[in-house]
């Protein structure tokens, strides 16, 4: 994945958090959002490129393109924060050949069908075993709210 310098999981994907603590922080060029339905979805995609800070350039991209253009080598030289909604979306990525940095999961609402892991993270069983596949893959998941807060590996909640 060159160019990319961090992945995040957040179902509210741009916002205050993500615009100015992860993007200034990790002094990043564009904001990449992996997400077939907001993709597809010219208002959702124009209030997320509102939300990115000024300078930040913005990809909003169904999967299978996201992976063509990581593959491609096209963010090579930049400094790209990916963000996905949920860890599916991941192991997908890995499955079609992607080789991914380590993981930090912010914010996974509490919604119906889903078990709280941790103040601010609550998964489907589905998204437990999308996770659990990650780290059986050998790579690093973390729980981290905002940068100052400790990234403690999202194991020892389970």
């Amino acid at each position: 994945m060159k160019g990319f310098v961090h992945i995040r999981i957040d179902d509210r994907l741009i916002h205050g958090q993500v615009a100015t603590r992860w993007s200034t922080g990790l002094k990043v060029n564009r904001i990449m959002v992996i997400d077939d339905a907001v993709a597809a979805n010219d208002n959702e995609k124009a209030i997320l490129r509102m939300a990115a800070p000024a300078g930040v350039n913005t990809s909003i991209l169904s999967l299978e393109k996201a992976v063509a253009n990581i593959q491609n080598g096209n963010y090579d030289g930049q400094r790209v924060m990916l963000i996905v909604k949920s860890p599916v979306t991941l192991v997908k990525m890995l499955e079609m050949g992607v080789q991914l940095l380590p993981v930090n999961i912010g914010n996974m609402s509490n919604r119906p069908g889903t078990t709280q892991y941790k103040k601010s993270v609550s998964m489907t069983p589905e998204e437990k075993a999308a996770v659990d596949r990650l780290l059986a893959a050998g790579i690093k998941v973390t729980a981290q709210m905002v940068p100052d807060d400790p990234a403690t590996g999202i194991e020892n909640f389970f």
